[in-house]
């Protein structure tokens, strides 16, 4: 028994995402780093078709997208947990008023609690899974929707999101394993498809 694949893709850096804080509803576009990674992202997904792409309504997602190779559909289900008061924010300074704080524990004062967060992501597993067999969708995203949306494509609650890091401008693929829905490949870099081509001599050879 297989299924259809999602492949997930974060955006690339923006400033804030190098610094550290939190950006949920705050429209960054990306760094001229990030979009150098944007752009390797096209050489990973080069040749593939997809049955469905969509994208966040966040620049910095659909801007990725663009410089894939890609026109994404904008879901609002893609959007990134709502941080609300603690925006801009970077863990170090949450928890100087929350000792302990994490995304994954709370409180989200002002913002989306991780049941909220879940049901945007079930609904987004729910049609990728209505592709059926051999279908296939790419989304670009943010790091935190798209950790629980691994954890809820594995059937785990949202907290189980922590387990997955997530750098800018990475690929990651969610499959099947003898029926059973499982994170096939994680958090691949933007050069790694650079770094292989370049390690396969010209007679094709692995090496």
């Amino acid at each position: 028994m297989t299924g259809p694949t999602v492949w997930l893709v974060r955006h690339g850096e923006t400033d804030w995402s190098r610094s550290g804080r939190h950006t949920s509803r705050t429209d960054l576009p990306l760094t001229e780093r990030g979009r150098q990674e944007a752009l390797s992202v096209r050489a990973m997904l080069a040749g593939r078709g997809f049955d469905l792409v969509f994208s966040s309504p966040m620049q910095r997602a659909r801007t990725t997208a663009q410089l894939a190779g890609f026109e994404a559909e904008v879901d609002p289900d893609l959007s990134e947990w709502d941080y609300g008061d603690l925006e801009g924010l970077t863990t170090p300074q949450v928890r100087q008023r929350y000792p302990g704080w994490t995304i994954w524990k709370g409180p989200w004062p002002g913002g989306e609690d991780d049941a909220a967060v879940a049901s945007r992501a079930d609904r987004v597993v729910a049609r990728a899974r209505a592709l059926g067999d051999g279908g296939s969708a790419l989304l670009f995203a943010h790091g935190h929707i798209l950790r629980v949306l691994a954890a809820r494509w594995t059937g785990c609650p949202p907290t189980y999101g922590r387990l997955f890091s997530l750098g800018t401008a990475t690929v990651s693929v969610l499959g099947w394993e003898h029926g059973e829905p499982a994170v096939d490949r994680w958090n691949v870099p933007p050069d790694f498809a650079l770094r292989r081509s370049e390690a396969v001599p010209a007679s094709g050879a692995e090496v």
